[in-house]
């Protein structure tokens, strides 16, 4: 099954794509700055960008860290990057009494990966009618997202994306099973990597999580040839500065040179398959 996120194409025999932008929105301009030059970088490469930014990071490592300008607010910056930029906008959703006010403005939810298991949470979003990104629990095999697809499927929504996000070994540190993406797609979903957040290190520096952002990169192209649809790398102008998860954001400045590598092995991979 295919589907689309604003003009993108998405699934399984579909072009490559990736989801960017700021982890958390920081501010209107700064938005605006980010999703224009994404766009423009989508023209070059000739890869379908889809802006993702969070009004709300509800699972901060510290209370006392930025969380984002909130619901009303933080949709109201998407609609307008959506509308000046010409892109599809997605964020995440934390509560299902927030999934119908996100679904009216933005072109996908996403479910955050430790709220992959919240039945309550996937329906709400299934029930918009709008394409669903659920990210794979850091605590969950991939075998074990049957049971999320089922939970969104059984709510009359097919358009459901699944996200690789890294799997927890041992205290402050993720490592990635290739295979995942292959084991999730039998599920018949389109399978997306988070580049930058599998390079996290969780709560690595007591109040925040530390990460590895030059190994992104290594991350991103070897997942395309693991056999990924599409990628997830969250990218900032100025990194060290970033609100949330500086550590790992990547310089958005990598990401043209990086989208044209992995186009070409995306091309390998998938050859003739692609429609």
């Amino acid at each position: 099954m295919s589907f689309i996120i604003g003009e993108v194409k998405i699934g399984l025999n579909a072009p490559l794509f990736v989801m960017a932008g700021p982890c958390v929105i920081e501010s209107k301009i700064h938005c605006l700055n980010i999703a224009g030059r994404l766009r423009d970088i989508g023209k070059r490469t000739g890869v379908g960008i889809i802006f993702k930014a969070s009004f709300d990071k509800a699972n901060r490592s510290s209370l006392g860290s930025f969380r984002g300008p909130g619901l009303q607010k933080g949709l109201d910056i998407l609609a307008e990057v959506r509308h000046r930029t010409d892109i599809p906008v997605m964020t995440d959703v934390h509560e299902a009494s927030q999934a119908t006010l996100a679904g009216e403005i933005v072109d996908c939810l996403q479910i955050p990966a430790f709220l992959c298991r919240q039945t309550d949470l996937l329906c709400a979003c299934a029930r918009t009618g709008k394409p669903v990104n659920v990210k794979k629990g850091q605590f969950l095999s991939p075998g074990e997202m049957k049971n999320v697809v089922e939970k969104i499927r059984a709510c009359k929504n097919n358009k459901i994306l699944l996200t690789e996000r890294g799997t927890f070994f041992g205290y402050n540190r993720l490592v990635n099973d290739m295979t995942a993406i292959d084991t999730m797609k039998k599920l018949g979903c389109p399978v997306v990597f988070d580049a930058t957040h599998s390079t996290q290190q969780p709560g690595g520096l007591g109040n925040a999580s530390a990460g590895r952002r030059e190994m992104a990169p290594i991350l991103a192209k070897t997942a395309i040839a693991a056999g990924a649809n599409g990628l997830f790398i969250e990218v900032h102008d100025e990194p060290e500065k970033a609100k949330s998860d500086a550590a790992c954001i990547m310089p958005i400045d990598w990401l043209e040179d990086l989208l044209t590598v992995c186009k070409q092995i995306f091309k390998i991979v998938n050859g003739k398959k692609i429609d």
